[in-house]
């Protein structure tokens, strides 16, 4: 007589928005505190050429829930009641298949918990396929608490749009305790899933933690950890997405800014370790499966023109590196790096190669299991592309470039030369360029659409758009 299959491991997926790879330690950082996920790493496998294959917030979304490459935008159609419009920023096609869908119908149980505001816009559609979810609210310009009823004696202590301001004060109500803040209620309510769940086995549980994304106050224990008060204030919930150089206005802030993101990053470190320590706790260890991501990272005018935030014209590395950490519940691979150029995608693709199971339309990128396990199974990639925006991002073995989707202005960079790419070597460099070129063009299926948003809004209220080829 067979003996029956072993239960499917359990599978969690945690993303946090805005987590610049250099900022945390597992990535070579010494003066940000990340003990967390340090630990972490060193039970897992660390990968060190991570990257999105599209960009930002929602675009990576759609890749994360569905399996496939939502690169190249050549399908833009914008939902009304939004507050971002930019190519590839719409729903879930409800043509296609979704991951948790498909690990429902393969037995799974599954749990979505986020506090990512663009989540909540009405026909965005990513909880298909949850058995459990919640949008954890009070982030950012999320439409949730009265703006006008922010207290007019606060909004003097900031720096920036007043109704951000405004909104972050009635939402996020930074004076409370930190087990109020939105992170800290996310992670409470995936670590209740776990809890509630734990012999409702298997389980998926996605958590999409929007810290460390903008706004950009930590609560004042952590804050004190790398800033010092008498420099906090005004504080600057966001920064201009351009050159430093342009607003200079901005130059005695940057430290102020950096010692409250690197505070939020510990935030969100201290209540990843206690989701891990949960599903340790529980001796679930060896029966799940975690994998920890960013979609992208931030720039604080440290690069070669000095670029803040993360304009989609300046792909440099502080938004495109990304860290990625699998843990096995074997324990393969522990305390090891892969540095195998690896995506957003391969995320779905490893849940499904864990779970033995695909969406309606299957998965576009390679699981990384193979990888961990220490196996063939996983085929190197000479190269990745990317598209944010109107701009695109080819990266090989010797070349970072980006450029706009017509191919002009390109920036470019020898990676054997110059790591970090502060050199732009473009116009000596036309071969490189072409070969970036041919293959962004090849992986968009030959058709690169460059939007211009018209004057005019369609019937429904959204932003119209001309796409040129």
């Amino acid at each position: 007589m067979n003996e029956p299959d072993p239960t499917p491991a359990n599978i969690v997926v945690v993303c946090a928005d805005t987590l610049r790879t250099a900022y945390l330690g597992a990535y070579g950082n010494d003066w940000i505190q990340t003990p967390n996920l340090d630990r972490f790493a060193q039970q897992g496998v660390r990968f060190t050429n991570a990257h999105p294959e599209c960009l930002p917030t929602i675009p990576t979304r759609r890749t994360l829930h569905s399996g496939r490459r939502a690169f190249p935008f050549n399908n833009y159609e914008p939902v009304p009641w939004d507050n971002v419009y930019i190519p590839g920023w719409q729903p879930l096609s409800p043509h296609e298949g979704t991951m948790a869908e498909a690990l429902v119908q393969s037995g799974y149980h599954t749990g979505f918990y986020g506090d990512v505001p663009h989540y909540f816009v009405p026909g965005m559609n990513f909880i298909r396929g949850f058995q459990q979810w919640s949008y954890i609210r009070g982030q950012a310009e999320d439409r949730y608490r009265a703006a006008a009823h922010a207290d007019p004696s606060q909004i003097a202590r900031y720096k920036g749009n007043e109704p951000r301001i405004r909104a972050h004060l009635m939402n996020v109500q930074p004076e409370q305790p930190e087990e109020n803040w939105p992170t800290a209620r996310t992670f409470r309510e995936a670590i209740e899933f776990i809890e509630h769940n734990q012999r409702n086995s298997p389980f998926y549980l996605y958590v999409d933690s929007f810290s460390p994304h903008e706004t950009w106050e930590a609560p004042m224990h952590y804050y004190d950890l790398y800033g010092r008060r008498d420099e906090r204030e005004p504080i600057c919930l966001n920064v201009p997405y351009a050159s430093l150089d342009q607003h200079p206005d901005y130059e005695n802030r940057i430290e102020s800014i950096k010692a409250n993101y690197a505070g939020m990053i510990t935030m969100v470190d201290t209540w990843f370790g206690k989701l891990i320590d949960t599903i340790d706790r529980l001796r679930l260890r060896e029966q799940t499966m975690v994998i920890f991501l960013s979609d992208h990272g931030t720039n604080f005018a440290d690069n070669a023109q000095r670029i803040m935030g993360k304009p989609a014209d300046y792909m440099y590395p502080g938004t495109m590196c990304i860290p990625m950490m699998v843990r096995h519940p074997s324990g393969a691979g522990a305390g090891t790096t892969c540095s195998e150029f690896v995506y957003t995608t391969d995320v779905p693709a490893t849940v499904g190669m864990m779970s033995n199971t695909a969406p309606v339309g299957g998965l576009d990128g390679q699981s990384l299991l193979p990888l961990v396990e220490g196996r063939s199974g996983f085929n190197s990639r000479d190269y990745l592309t990317c598209r944010y925006g109107n701009s695109v991002w080819f990266k090989d073995h010797q070349t970072w470039f980006f450029s706009d989707v017509n191919f002009e202005n390109p920036s470019v960079f020898d990676l054997e030369a110059d790591p970090l790419c502060w050199q732009n070597i473009a116009s000596q460099a036309q071969d490189r360029v072409e070969r970036a070129k041919d293959h962004i063009l090849d992986d968009a299926g030959g058709v690169l659409l460059n939007y211009t948003r018209t004057a005019t809004t369609d019937a429904l209220g959204r932003p119209e758009f001309s796409g040129d080829r």
